[in-house]
């Protein structure tokens, strides 16, 4: 199969039917074999009818429909380990991301052998101050903190190697962060290409302004994972040592001053540098057996269960 399209939603139902017509258009004038997965996050409208409707229709329809509203990045995740494509494509479902960008990304992908292209919105059809300036910076951090020379993370429009999507794991909301989780997985040869935004035809945005605070969270935590998510005790153990020594020295020299220096002197107790000391090496401690535990919990850890799935279609 050539290209694998997965869509993630949450109330879309006025969309889903001109979504699907205008991807299988594109896919019949260019000759691919493919399949459309749309991930229903815990929909309330009608969308999840309408996706039978379609896949009644087209058998290259398919679906999965969530129990409750997970999140996209659990949507993608449930699309992820079932597409079959040697490209997989992911686009929103609100028509802001065009289907006709698909031979394109599929050619950058299969011909220049890309792991992974992602869009860039250059021109955007958002409010300036609610997403444009906002998303600004938060590329610009991503940017500098990952290394990627990328202008729109948060992009839904992506191309992927399929070798990509059964690589990387997409939890919590790291959904915006899959091109620094391919990279961390050894995925290389990462683009970019500008796409067509368009303005949004209908229903409203299920994103708010909360999103940016998450994201700059969930980089500070993609960061960390990357460097020591393997290796706690590198990092913890290291600091903790450290303030233990430091802490451990300091009390030691009280206690040569005290003996040796200044017998007469105040009671070690007394003196506000001695509980300074002790407590710098009690964070010492705590610091190195946060490490400790941490790579037991490394070693012994098993993967629990994200989403609960209510249905599938031709899958």
């Amino acid at each position: 199969m050539d290209i694998s399209v997965v869509i993630p939603l949450l109330n879309e139902d006025e969309s889903l039917n001109e979504l699907h017509d205008w991807i299988a258009k594109v896919m019949q004038s260019n000759r691919y074999s493919y399949e459309i997965l749309f991930i229903d996050d815990g929909s309330t409208d009608n969308s999840w009818e309408v996706i039978e409707n379609l896949s009644k229709k087209n058998e290259n329809v398919k679906g999965i429909r969530f129990q409750k509203n997970y999140g996209k990045s659990q949507a993608l995740n449930a699309g992820f380990k079932v597409v079959k494509g040697n490209v997989v494509i992911t686009m929103d479902a609100d028509l802001q991301d065009s289907p006709d960008e698909i031979p394109e990304l599929y050619d950058l992908i299969v011909k220049e052998g890309y792991d992974l292209i992602s869009g860039w919105k250059k021109k955007r059809y958002d409010s300036k101050i609610r997403k444009n300036i906002p998303s600004k910076l938060f590329n610009a951090a991503a940017r500098k903190t990952s290394g990627l020379k990328l202008h729109d993370f948060n992009c839904g429009l992506k191309a992927y190697k399929n070798e990509v999507v059964k690589n990387v794991d997409v939890n919590g909301e790291m959904h915006r962060y899959i091109p620094v989780l391919a990279k961390n997985a050894g995925f290389n040869k990462i683009g970019e290409k500008v796409v067509i935004h368009q303005a949004r035809k209908y229903g409203v945005t299920k994103f708010g302004m909360d999103r940016f605070i998450n994201g700059f969270l969930d980089l500070i935590t993609i960061w960390f994972l990357s460097k020591f998510g393997k290796r706690p005790m590198h990092l913890f153990g290291l600091l903790g040592t450290l303030m233990f020594v430091i802490g451990f020295l300091f009390a030691f020299y009280l206690g040569i001053d005290k003996i040796f220096i200044h017998p007469e002197g105040r009671l070690i107790t007394q003196r506000p540098q001695f509980y300074i000391s002790l407590i710098t090496m009690v964070i010492g401690t705590q610091f190195f057996l946060a490490g400790f535990l941490g790579e037991i919990i490394l070693k012994s850890k098993t993967d629990s269960k994200r989403y609960s799935i209510s249905k599938n279609l031709n899958l």
